[in-house]
């Protein structure tokens, strides 16, 4: 994976440490289709693999929790009539995933008080608000 939030150096995972698996795939490629494995299965265990970092691990299973089936992440892809081109579309896919899991979590945000010239406003657009309100009544009678 190229460099990004939380990858200042990218990230390179071994070939040994993806799974795939290949099936038919549904939708199109004429008469190729019932006959080619071209749907891919990639797998990518987290809780196993060496190229993580403990907070990136941690990170990554805590955000991807509802991916997950167990520790492992797996990514369909059968887009494509090719199973090379399937490939590498799950490829690019699981570094998607990865790269949105291992960014950094977004700065706290600091409580701030509104400015005495916003309460200024804010009040005044009510009272006019109010009185236009109150122009639409009926006069009472006394």
């Amino acid at each position: 994976m190229r460099p990004g939030p939380g990858l200042p150096d990218g990230l390179v995972i071994p070939d040994g440490e993806l799974a795939e698996r290949f099936s038919r795939a549904s939708g199109p490629g004429g008469q190729s289709v019932n006959t080619t494995d071209s749907r891919v299965q990639l797998s990518f265990d987290l809780a196993t693999t060496t190229v993580l970092t403990d907070i990136q691990r941690e990170r990554a299973l805590r955000r991807l929790a509802t991916r997950l089936d167990g520790t492992v992440l797996t990514v369909d892809a059968a887009e494509e009539r090719s199973q090379f081109r399937n490939r590498s579309a799950a490829r690019e896919r699981l570094a998607e995933l990865l790269r949105e899991a291992l960014a950094p979590p977004p700065p706290q945000r600091r409580a701030t008080r509104p400015t005495r010239g916003s309460i200024d406003r804010r009040l005044t657009s009510k009272t006019r608000r109010g009185e236009l309100k109150r122009q639409r009544s009926r006069p009472t009678e006394p």
